[in-house]
């Protein structure tokens, strides 16, 4: 397929075959583009082609969209949401992904965005296309428009069933000229028959059979498996290297051109024992922060900090306050440790250059190459199989770049899978925080005083949405600077809700402990203090499902609950986590976590649920265990036997809740449940014990110590 960015609309119609392309326009896209990306005029791409649907001369419906599928499950609920305004049964629908010749330009998928923003263009794209339709079955049926209905794809009078039409036989033979002159009209809730609805995941065959490919899975004639040289620690300068022995064994391919040092072969093993042979020697730079001292280290190196959020003066909030808290919290640094690694395979043919990729972000990834090969973005192709596991750490691509770059030297195609050693290593970690707060309620138990301060990890998450007449968010660092001059040894970046899993740790425990020192239920003392109609309804409605019965803690017998509630991607949501706690040794079991989110109208119920599970399930790995250990640019951790993940035995019993509020477009899913996790479970730990554990992770050991501080 040529690059569709160049195209007109006739032009792309002949490479489809037929049929009618319906194209919309979401807005500016200078709204959405990454930071310091080029403008899309620049680029080369369109300016208002933001969806395409293309309605084939059988009927058949096929969605093309930038967004790739890392088992969100998006790939079907964005086709729910095409099949529903545009009328069509979800068995037609088809959807093509990730290809930048053939979709249409993209940001990236992340921030729980693809449902919220391009869900949008998607259901007006498909309701345009519906309009086109039913004007042109208004010509064929000789009915006024107004007459007509839809219904699975066929256009019928309805006061006369039996005459009718099908689309396909509308889009046959038919020019992309028709076009209508008003605005396209969304299907009210009441009309939905495929949104809300749980059908069986368009990717669910195949990856149950075993059948789905992943970038490592695409064999091509003649390629060759590449292994790189790879420093022992960030900043890390190589001095000397010798590839010789690598050279001399057979069928091995070496590569050493621009710092750049790799062997090939075409079997991955036998390149493996071609590294091995490589001899180099580098130097590195004196570690001068590690796991331990990273806290004060972001706090000494901080600059001006952003402030997001200020009203009312703090000095006033400190003299109305009855009581004050003074609390610092700590938050590791985090691997996405994904099931599968960066994986890239790369073809140079005539003139093009082809690669196949685990990339969040297909068109950032062509324009990457573009800037490493010297090629104009045209002459590249990124196409993104399925994609296991991103959470944001698949949003750079530098293993496309190392595969593009090594076939373009040997004119072979070339796959570059990163070792699980090289994943911890590249990783853009979800950085390490320092939290400081100060907060203050009056004799009422009203708080008064908010004064907030992050470091390190960035404000999302940091939103004071309880009602604080003086309050403060400073952040120091949105992610911070990389490299040993700046906040982070090393390269930090998005991770499933970044930041706001640091920022409701240390805001939802400051919360309880002046609820505690009130004397007022957790839960009670939050709706007490805002008047946020949606997180009121969230709070209430966890409560409810938890069996929540108010009392002031702590229990101290060993078993406890904790609440924890937050916004993220524009849905409301709380938490509750029921513990229990062995005093003797510090650890302890999540036993259950009940979750209630506002997110709208609920696109793919199923869907949404799985996502929330996986949330809490994910989220389990950074309050229980997950923690990189480092010395300087060295990473300690290069296996899932020293970086622990949580496991299957240490689940508990998951219980969601859908508040209905389809006043509100669909909202995010993918990220909000995982928010609260680390303040539910430090909240029951709590209620279980008496004492607080202020670090993530809450290891046996850090409550051990606190319980023998008590």
């Amino acid at each position: 397929m040529s690059d569709v960015s160049g195209m007109n609309r006739r032009e792309f119609l002949k490479l489809l075959g037929g049929g009618v392309l319906i194209s919309v326009n979401l807005g500016p896209l200078s709204l959405f583009r990454a930071e310091g990306s080029p403008p899309v005029q620049q680029r080369g791409y369109p300016e208002d082609i933001n969806a395409y649907l293309h309605i084939a001369e059988d009927g058949h419906v096929t969605l093309f969209s930038g967004k790739i599928e890392m088992g969100q499950g998006v790939m079907t609920s964005l086709s729910q949401m095409a099949a529903e305004d545009l009328g069509v049964s979800l068995e037609s629908m088809d959807i093509v992904m990730g290809d930048t010749d053939r979709c249409p330009w993209d940001m990236g998928t992340w921030g729980s965005m693809t449902t919220r923003f391009f869900g949008p263009a998607v259901r007006a794209a498909a309701a345009r296309a519906r309009l086109v339709l039913t004007d042109l079955a208004s010509e064929t049926l000789g009915a006024p428009r107004d007459s007509l209905r839809v219904e699975d794809g066929i256009v019928f009078v309805e006061s006369d069933p039996n005459r009718r039409v099908s689309y396909g036989a509308l889009a046959k033979g038919q020019a992309i000229t028709h076009t209508v002159d008003e605005e396209e009209v969304l299907r009210a809730v009441h009309e939905f028959k495929v949104i809300g609805e749980s059908p069986l995941r368009m990717d669910g065959v195949e990856k149950v059979t075993g059948a789905a490919e992943f970038a490592g899975d695409i064999r091509l004639p003649g390629m060759l498996y590449a292994r790189l040289l790879r420093p022992p620690a960030h900043g890390a300068t190589m001095t000397r290297v010798d590839t010789s022995a690598a050279e001399a064994m057979p069928g091995v391919t070496v590569v050493n051109q621009d710092g750049m040092v790799a062997v090939l072969h075409s079997d991955p093993e036998m390149a493996g024992r071609a590294l091995e042979a490589v001899v180099a020697e580098f130097d590195e730079p004196a570690a001068t922060v590690d796991q331990e001292s990273i806290f004060q280290h972001l706090v000494d190196t901080a600059s001006e900090p952003n402030v997001p959020e200020r009203e009312g003066d703090l000095e006033v909030g400190m003299r109305a306050s009855a009581m004050t808290f003074d609390h610092t919290y700590y938050n590791a640094y985090v691997a996405h440790a994904p099931m599968e690694p960066h994986t890239a395979l790369a073809e140079v043919r005539d003139g093009r250059v082809t690669v196949w990729s685990s990339t969040q972000s297909p068109f950032g990834t062509q324009s990457s190459l573009a800037r490493a090969l010297g090629l104009p973005p045209e002459n590249i192709r990124v196409l993104t199989p399925f994609v296991g596991g991103g959470f944001g750490g698949k949003s750079a691509g530098q293993q496309a770049e190392e595969a593009a770059r090594l076939a373009q030297i040997t004119q072979c195609p070339v796959q570059v899978a990163w070792t699980r050693a090289e994943e911890f290593f590249y990783d853009t970690f979800r950085p390490a925080a320092t939290l400081q707060v100060v907060s203050g309620i009056d004799g009422d138990g009203r708080i008064t005083l908010w004064d907030y301060q992050v470091y390190g990890a960035g404000a999302r998450g940091s939103d004071v949405f309880y009602d604080v007449p003086h309050h403060s968010v400073r952040v120091y660092g949105e992610w911070g600077g990389r490299g040993p001059s700046g906040m982070h040894p090393f390269a930090v970046g998005p991770w499933r809700a970044p930041a706001a899993n640091s920022n409701r740790f240390a805001a939802e425990q400051q919360i309880e402990i002046m609820a505690m020192a009130a004397g007022i239920d957790p839960l009670e003392f939050r709706i007490r203090n805002t008047t946020d109609p949606r997180m009121v309804s969230v709070l209430k409605a966890v409560g409810d499902a938890a069996g929540w019965e108010p009392r002031v803690g702590p229990q101290g017998t060993n078993q406890g609950r904790g609440i924890a509630c937050g916004i993220d991607a524009e849905t409301y949501v709380a938490n509750v986590a029921e513990v229990t706690v062995d005093p003797s040794t510090g650890a302890f079991k999540v036993d259950r976590v009940v979750c209630a989110q506002d997110m709208g109208v609920v696109v793919n119920p199923e869907g949404a649920r799985m996502q929330m599970e996986g949330c809490i399930a994910m989220g389990l790995g950074y309050v229980l265990s997950e923690e990189i250990r480092f010395e300087g640019g060295k990473i300690l951790d290069q296996n899932f036997g020293t970086y622990e993940i949580a496991r299957f035995s240490q689940m508990p019993e998951i219980e969601t809740v859908f508040v209905e509020n389809d006043d509100l477009p669909p909202k995010g899913g993918g990220e909000p449940a995982i928010i609260n996790m680390g303040g539910a479970v430090a909240n029951a730990i709590f209620d279980a014990t008496g004492v607080r554990v202020f670090h993530l992770p809450i290891t046996p050991e850090r409550v051990l110590e606190a319980l023998r501080q008590k």
